[in-house]
């Protein structure tokens, strides 16, 4: 396991791998999110945008990210050790993830792989849940419980939750047993912590936006971030991510498209917080 001053060494210019994980067995209330990760491929690359990030990053062609398709699926029972094994073996080549859900089931076995290489991880945790269910309708390894069975792991030092307004009494007492750091809509503005010297995790579940920027989710639930704000938090980040993941973006609720173009420009101010600015870039690559 790396330590906190160590991870740093094997941050600089490590690559990143974009792996899409196709599944949403673990969904509670409607399927569709395991579609999304060729959505947001498509529209990264679409000629109606470029893949420049804000900050001026282009993601085409960049030696430092090398998309390795989507996970390929064994059965239902084998998926958790399935993604912790690939995140895994990501991180033993020296290399850092960038998941694309799926739903936020996803993220648990993700954190095992991660907390078992990196000592002090702290996450980072956007969503409209708290997702620290105990068990849902029997099924203690829902969507809605991810972050309960990472936290009982001991691989997550912190957790920290941001845009939070569906929290039920089960899931504050939850948070208060595990220590979680919950930033709530209610309590706007906040102060977020936003500088970081330990590894740092994102998990970035799209209901954390209000459905007006992003109705193609499975759980609308009203009140929440624009993408000006979410990108704002983004781009105020300070700290070495050697891990993240976008999940729960469902193409079937996103007639017009709108949501996929938003997971595709949060999966460039994401890449461009993983990627240091003096990287190298090959000559000539350029978006539309």
């Amino acid at each position: 396991m790396l330590s906190e001053s160590d991870h740093h060494l094997q941050e600089s210019f490590s690559r990143i791998v974009l792996l899409g994980i196709p599944w949403d067995a673990n969904s509670s209330f409607r399927r569709g999110a395991s579609e999304a990760p060729d959505h947001i491929r498509a529209a990264l690359h679409s000629s109606s945008a470029n893949t420049f990030s804000e900050g001026g990053l282009d993601l085409k062609d960049h030696p430092l990210l090398e998309d390795r398709g989507n996970l390929r699926l064994s059965e239902e029972g084998e998926v958790l050790a399935l993604i912790e094994r690939q995140v895994a073996g990501i991180l033993a080549e020296g290399h850092r993830p960038l998941l694309l859900g799926g739903d936020h089931a996803l993220t648990y076995p993700a954190l095992r792989a991660m907390g078992a290489h990196y000592a002090g991880l702290t996450v980072i945790h956007f969503d409209a849940h708290p997702d620290l269910y105990d068990e849902l309708d029997g099924n203690r390894f829902s969507h809605a419980c991810p972050f309960a069975r990472a936290m009982e792991s001991g691989r997550v030092a912190r957790l920290i939750q941001v845009g939070i307004r569906s929290a039920t009494r089960h899931q504050r007492d939850q948070a208060q047993r595990f220590g979680v750091e919950m930033y709530e809509m209610r309590h706007r503005p906040w102060r977020l912590p936003m500088t970081f010297t330990g590894p740092l995790y994102i998990s970035l579940d799209l209901d954390v936006l209000d459905p007006a920027f992003a109705p193609g989710v499975s759980h609308f639930e009203p009140g929440g971030l624009t993408t000006r704000e979410l990108i704002d938090i983004l781009q105020g980040m300070k700290g070495p991510v050697v891990g993240a993941d976008i999940v729960e973006f469902n193409p079937q609720q996103d007639t017009s498209g709108r949501t996929a173009m938003v997971a595709a420009k949060l999966l460039k101010e994401m890449a461009t917080l993983m990627i240091p600015a003096e990287a190298p870039e090959e000559e000539g690559a350029g978006g539309s």
